[in-house]
């Protein structure tokens, strides 16, 4: 079975991860944000986490902290859990960010910070963002939401430099990962102080233990996603609950953090995560070449919604809508390809968030409900991808 989705892993991160090394964090630091051109980063065991610890530090309580309505239920968690309020805008369908022609009004005294997310790696006019920003006259932070857009370009600029901050997700999902793992890169020496001092007072150092147990859970991704046993997980995720503390992320009417999120990240994460780095240029490569190739074999069928080929793109994932999305699903798991739902829901309509809730968000609850996920990890061959084109056209053709 082909998954949804694939770490990039080879020999390099199990040797990596079991040699030596003296500060194996501060040097993930140091190369991360040499990466992406940035001065400064610092490492958390989740990007929540980091997300948590940057609206801390910065002195936000009882403010409104601007995201989509949606993205990630994460984000939202964070800022709740800080001590600050959810403000949700709609997201416009050309490219699945925040619609800026709606931002503008979201803006009031309490507004203190702004999450810009480049969902699956499309970049929004960050220009125009700050620009609104600079318009209402008022003193945000503008937290470059970078999860899903490592790499990801504005006319030419790296996204990730153009705020205050900016937030990025190691987890095995992501386009390189840690096995778990976050981090803020800023180029601001007044937020970097702030904050490697709040997480090194607040944050827990990682025991041997939780070393231990990131060893393990790093052997545990080569075994699951072993080709021949990928069937039987997919199996354990679907029909047992034996995996939920991996795979279920959230809950519907609860609004939480990990018992971890205030842990650091163990020096194994640390030496995964520099070997990731050490792909990445060849990882967003494959996956813009796997995003045109999708657009180009799947742009004539009149079932699907395709995400449109974006300049500075990195994708994530290659997310097109489409009705009936449940039976797309059962079909292709029936012929071996597992297609993925990002994300199945919008969060003002969660239960958890009903009380944050302040308008409709047509957009966001329509993309809850109808965008795929297709498989694009870097593994993929030409040949893959064929099989599964030919596989969704079959679908519609029947």
């Amino acid at each position: 079975m082909i998954p949804r989705l694939k770490p990039y892993f080879n020999h390099k991160e199990l040797a990596a991860a079991f040699s030596k090394s003296q500060n194996a964090v501060k040097d993930f630091e140091e190369k991360f944000a040499d990466k992406f051109e940035a001065k400064y980063a610092v490492a958390f065991f989740y990007g929540r986490s980091g997300l948590y610890a940057l609206l801390k530090c910065s002195g936000l309580k009882d403010s409104e902290v601007i995201i989509p309505a949606y993205t990630c239920v994460v984000v939202a968690h964070a800022v709740v859990y800080s001590g600050n309020i959810p403000k949700f805008v709609d997201i416009s369908l050309d490219n699945y960010n925040m619609d800026l022609d709606l931002l503008e009004k979201a803006i009031n005294d309490k507004t203190k910070a702004i999450v810009g997310t480049s969902l699956f790696g499309y970049p929004y006019d960050v220009d125009r963002l700050k620009e609104i920003i600079k318009r209402s006259g008022r003193d945000i932070l503008l937290i470059q939401d970078c999860a899903h857009s490592l790499g990801a370009e504005h006319k030419g600029k790296l996204l990730c430099d153009m705020g205050d901050a900016a937030l990025f997700s190691l987890s095995i999902s992501k386009q390189i990962s840690s096995i778990y793992g976050g981090i803020i890169t800023t180029n601001r020496d007044d937020i970097y102080k702030k904050l490697r001092k709040y997480r090194d007072e607040n944050f827990e150092e990682a025991s041997l233990a939780k070393n231990l147990n990131q060893s393990c859970c790093l052997l545990a991704i080569y075994a699951a996603f072993f080709d021949p046993f990928y069937r039987f997980v997919d199996f354990l995720e679907r029909r047992t609950t034996v995996l939920d503390f991996i795979a279920r992320y959230y809950r519907e009417e609860v609004i939480d953090m990990p018992k971890d999120f205030m842990n650091k990240l163990p020096c194994i994460n640390a030496k995964v995560g520099r070997t990731q780095l050490d792909k990445y240029d060849g990882i967003k490569q494959k996956r813009r070449e796997t995003a045109k190739f999708y657009y180009n074999a799947l742009k004539n069928l009149k079932e699907l919604t395709l995400p449109p080929l974006i300049e500075g793109a990195t994708y994530s994932h290659y997310a097109p809508r489409v009705d009936n999305r449940e039976e797309l699903i059962k079909y292709m798991r029936k012929r071996g390809f597992q297609i993925g739902r990002e994300f199945e829901y919008s969060i003002p309509y969660m239960k958890a968030y009903e009380k944050y809730k302040s308008e409709d968000y047509p957009n966001a609850y329509m993309c809850s409900r109808n965008v795929i996920n297709l498989p694009s990890h870097p593994s993929l061959s030409e040949a893959d991808l064929t099989k599964i084109v030919r596989c969704i056209k079959d679908h519609f053709t029947l």
